[in-house]
């Protein structure tokens, strides 16, 4: 495939889409998706995803996103979900390592930002010792962005002054397994939990034990910044029975904290409720 001269340029990329004799590897790209909306896209990462070579995708990675992809380039689904892994994290460094030698640009899409719980460290690690050029593209992380699409700011004045962002599922295999939620409590006015909807009750009782109140609001959000976003809002006395009696799903960001009450206010004026902004892209000049 060869990228047009402009692409090629904003990449520091040559024209081609095979790697030269004189540059035998491509360079990867770690890009983040952003939580879904593609609206949410950086402009470097929009502009990688159209003139890439081959891409990489994650599971979360949204649909109307990976409509962006150039037709003309390899696409491999990589994702992995909970019980459902497509490839291991082996699997896809070593996929990531045959492209660079393959292909000029190289892009590994992932949702959210590759930094937050996105496994990126660990990739660009592995490709900087295999002597692959690799660079991270950030993304929007869902824990600001899926709360901030449900009208909940995960600081603000008088309500929270610290965030505090935590994995609800762990490796078996790190080196401190266990969160300190103890510590998280009396640290952070607003706790937003990634991945975490399957440990909920745990979460909810080691906060209690903790000693934040079982009045504490708590907001799930599924899908955060897509059309089909839902939301569930409840207590930690509450919201695992909430889950329950609704079937609510992951995959979920958990908001935790006195910041959810605002949601009644702010939720009006969220993303979700902006007809504004569809006529704004109507009368956009390439709409």
């Amino acid at each position: 495939m060869t990228l047009n001269s402009s692409a090629s340029a904003y990449l520091g990329q040559p024209e081609t889409g095979r790697s030269s004799a004189a540059s035998p590897l491509g360079k990867v790209y770690l890009v983040g998706a952003g939580p879904g909306d593609p609206g949410l896209l950086t402009v470097k990462a929009k502009t990688l995803i159209e003139c890439a070579d081959v891409v990489l995708c994650d599971a979360l990675v949204s649909d109307p996103i990976l409509q962006l992809i150039n037709p003309r380039a390899e696409r491999i689904h990589a994702g992995k979900r909970r019980g459902r892994h497509s490839m291991s994290q082996v699997e896809i460094t070593q996929l990531l390592l045959q492209k660079a030698h393959e292909y000029a640009v190289v892009v590994r899409l992932k949702g959210g930002d590759p930094f937050v719980f996105g496994r990126g460290g660990e990739e660009m690690k592995d490709l900087i010792a295999a002597g692959v050029s690799v660079e991270v593209v950030p993304g929007i992380t869902a824990g600001i962005a899926a709360p901030a699409y449900a009208g909940i700011p995960v600081t603000h004045r008088g309500y929270s002054s610290s965030v505090t962002f935590v994995t609800g599922h762990e490796s078996a295999g790190k080196y401190r397994p266990n969160v300190d939620w103890q510590a998280i409590a009396r640290a952070s006015e607003t706790i937003v939990v990634y991945m975490g909807v399957h440990n909920l009750p745990n979460i909810t009782q080691s906060l209690i034990d903790a000693g934040l109140v079982p009045e504490t609001p708590v907001a799930l959000i599924r899908w955060g910044t897509r059309p089909e976003q839902e939301e569930l809002v409840g207590t930690l006395a509450n919201i695992g029975e909430r889950v329950e009696e609704t079937g609510f799903e992951a995959p979920a960001i958990a908001v935790i904290g006195r910041v959810v009450d605002l949601r009644s206010q702010l939720a009006p004026a969220s993303p979700m409720h902006d007809e504004h902004w569809d006529a704004v892209q109507n009368t956009a000049p390439n709409s």
